[in-house]
């Protein structure tokens, strides 16, 4: 192996002292990936919407803007949704049936390079919040978006616990849904149908990837701590931690969902 030419620290990182130039610059050019797909996307968005939403037009500068960010960012999430999905049910790589390395050190070129592809999302999206704070969300975002970038770097460049980020990648599934609900408000459709359906449909997503997902994402931890506990230092403990607090602010903005869906529903009956 060729070694990369300084140390990476060792008690932050293990077992891992030396990384590839070749998987180095496989990761920078994931992040760097993420980060042009989210300036092309925003721009895609803005320009597509012109000439099918004639309403974008009327829109506010701010408005717009958010309008293009919420475009990459349920971009992002169907990317990383889907091949999450693939990659814990489909794939070989993280099969707990299948013989080989322990489940917490398996990693593959393509989970390394959507790890690398959110944390370029990640940079994008928190760049933008910081610059328009607090237009585009408020510290509850900065927070989340902290912690994910957090935690998927260091499993990224140490090649461990991978399986759990993906589970928590997986959860941006909801993201699509709480974007469409945005869209539908400010395009003046609250009232329709599809607003409705929406938030159905929001409900249960959030209920089954931010929710139940992560029931199952701490029952496993505890089942398989064995594993756990050999993870590099600061991984063990940011697994002990961070999930934690994302699981809390889950149910938190579920708290705010399902109270928003009631209400959804309650002026749906009154209406008929």
């Amino acid at each position: 192996m060729v070694e990369f030419p300084f140390p990476l620290p060792h008690d932050l990182l293990s077992d891992i002292g030396y990384v590839s130039p070749i998987k180095v610059y496989h990761w920078l050019a994931s992040v760097f990936s993420g980060i042009l797909v989210c300036i092309i996307v925003y721009r895609l968005t803005g320009r597509i919407s012109l000439l099918c939403f004639k309403g974008y037009g009327k829109l506010s500068t701010a408005q717009k803007v958010e309008w293009n960010n919420r475009g990459f960012s349920t971009f992002h999430a169907l990317i990383v949704a889907f091949a999450s999905l693939y990659l814990l049910l489909l794939s070989d790589t993280f099969d707990e049936n299948s013989d080989g390395d322990l489940l917490v050190r398996r990693t593959s070129a393509l989970s390394d390079t959507l790890l690398g592809f959110s944390i370029g999302y990640f940079i994008s999206d928190l760049a933008m919040i910081l610059w328009l704070f607090p237009a585009l969300g408020g510290l509850e975002y900065v927070l989340h978006h902290g912690l994910s970038m957090f935690s998927i770097f260091f499993s990224l460049i140490n090649g461990q616990a991978q399986f759990y980020i993906l589970m928590v990648l997986f959860s941006e599934s909801t993201t699509p849904f709480v974007n469409l609900r945005w869209y539908l408000d400010v395009a003046g459709l609250k009232n329709s149908n599809l607003y409705i359906f929406n938030g159905v449909a929001l409900f249960l997503g959030w209920l089954v990837a931010r929710i139940l997902l992560f029931i199952y994402f701490f029952a496993h931890m505890f089942i398989h701590f064995d594993q756990v506990k050999k993870v590099f230092p600061l991984g063990f403990y940011s697994l002990l931690v961070v999930p934690p607090v994302l699981a809390v602010m889950n149910v938190y903005w579920f708290w705010k969902i399902a109270k928003g869906f009631i209400k959804t529903i309650t002026k749906a009956r009154h209406s008929k």
